[in-house]
């Protein structure tokens, strides 16, 4: 894996094709395992750097959804790799659409996608990051009437102080912003501007969404705001991992969507046909070989994290200042080839295979167990599992099917919490 880059945050992390691979991996704190012969990706090159602050500019460094590893078993077979993540493209001027129009001359069916999109629109942000390496852009929407917005991580990652992100509003006013918290483990963050008097996007329950509904994507890709583009669910818990390293990689139980999803869009929401946000849209994958030089951009499969994901994830960081996630205490071998997941069998890197007095240990798992499905849905890579535990709360209980020499049996694992840094 070479070349992988957290979108809109960090710069390429450049390793030649025979760079050594971990032979493990920590279900809730590090990497991922590695497929066989992984393709070997180029990461493009950042556009050039921001002039300074004043005059401002528009456009810039786009901030690209992550572009992922579809981990979960697609039609003909698993995709045999993890795709590359990259941050930059060609600089886009941004086009700021007026708001200004005349509502009769527009009007709509009540529900049809230009009505969704009226009501939708002046709740979505588009967000500029400066920063000494030229800065990123993408997209967010209104949580609450005081002023809190939510996006990605990757999106405002490069901030170091509140004036180095600017949001603008689709009727063009602009508000500088504060990183209230983010988290990489859930890429997902929030900002906080000065405003009372702001429209919040209703938050729909993404526990009900079912493949065929249909899909309404809002954000700036390329610095266009106020792009509109529609679509399906495509498909639900889909396991999505992207990151620039061991330590920063995001885990996603997504929900996958044909709905165009472009560099830029991250942080905007996905909608239903309501207009509740069903989903904020995070990642897109890209045909093995495509990214050589760039991302070609859409072609159908983009993923979003799942509103109550994000919901109960933005409402820890409000109240908090951050974020917690779920573990079971485990470290997973990546070398594995049998069916299921394997605890590793002995020490690795001064980690146990299973942390003592953790869940996985008070459960009765051992070193060298095989988890084959939680909650009796079967799981075959380290990453399904790490997803499926990472959409569940602290405290939750889950059951855990687990093959040991003795046979094969069910347990029942309530899981501990751990903060994100």
């Amino acid at each position: 894996m070479t070349g992988f880059v957290v979108p809109g945050t960090r710069g390429p992390q450049q390793r030649p094709p025979s760079a050594p691979q971990s032979n493990s991996t920590s279900a809730f704190t590090t990497g991922v395992p590695q497929p066989p012969q992984p393709p070997t990706w180029t990461s493009t090159q950042p556009g050039p750097s921001s002039p300074p602050r004043a005059p401002r500019r528009r456009g810039g460094t786009v901030a690209l959804v992550s572009v992922v590893a579809v981990v979960a078993s697609l039609i003909g077979g698993a995709l045999g790799s993890r795709l590359a993540t990259n941050d930059s493209v060609a600089r886009s001027s941004v086009i700021y659409q007026s708001a200004e129009q005349d509502n009769a001359a527009l009007s709509r069916q009540e529900g049809s996608v230009a009505d969704i999109a009226a009501q939708v629109l002046p709740s979505v942000v588009a967000i500029e990051v400066y920063s000494s390496s030229g800065g990123s852009t993408g997209s967010g929407f209104v949580m609450t009437k005081d002023g809190y917005i939510l996006t990605n991580e990757h999106v405002v990652a490069e901030a170091s102080s509140a004036n180095d992100v600017i949001v603008t509003f689709f009727d063009g006013t602009e508000h500088e912003a504060e990183v209230v918290g983010s988290t990489v483990e859930y890429d997902l963050a929030v900002l906080k501007i000065d405003r009372d008097d702001l429209t919040a996007l209703p938050l729909g329950n993404s526990d009900d969404v079912v493949v065929g509904d249909t899909t309404i994507a809002i954000g700036a890709p390329l610095g266009l705001q106020g792009t509109v583009t529609t679509g399906i669910v495509s498909a639900l818990n889909r396991p999505v991992s992207a990151g620039g390293g061991e330590d920063d990689i995001s885990y996603i139980n997504a929900i996958q969507t044909d709905a165009a999803i472009n560099p830029g869009n991250s942080g905007g929401p996905l909608v239903n046909a309501r207009g509740e946000v069903i989903g904020v849209n995070s990642a897109i994958a890209q045909p093995p070989g495509s990214m050589v030089t760039s991302p070609a951009g859409s072609i159908g499969l983009g993923f979003a994290i799942g509103s109550n994901q994000a919901a109960r994830t933005a409402g820890e960081i409000i109240e908090r200042g951050y974020a917690t996630y779920p573990i079971i205490g485990v470290v997973l071998d990546s070398t594995y080839q049998g069916q299921g997941v394997q605890v590793i069998r002995s020490p690795q890197g001064g980690s146990d295979p299973v942390t003592p007095d953790g869940p996985a240990d008070r459960a009765g798992i051992e070193a060298g167990d095989v988890i084959t499905a939680i909650d009796e849905r079967p799981v075959t890579y380290a990453d399904e599992l790490i997803v499926a535990i990472r959409a569940k709360a602290p405290g939750d209980t889950v059951t855990l099917t687990v093959r040991t020499s003795g046979g094969e049996r069910q347990v029942k694992v309530t899981l501990d919490e751990a903060r994100s840094e």
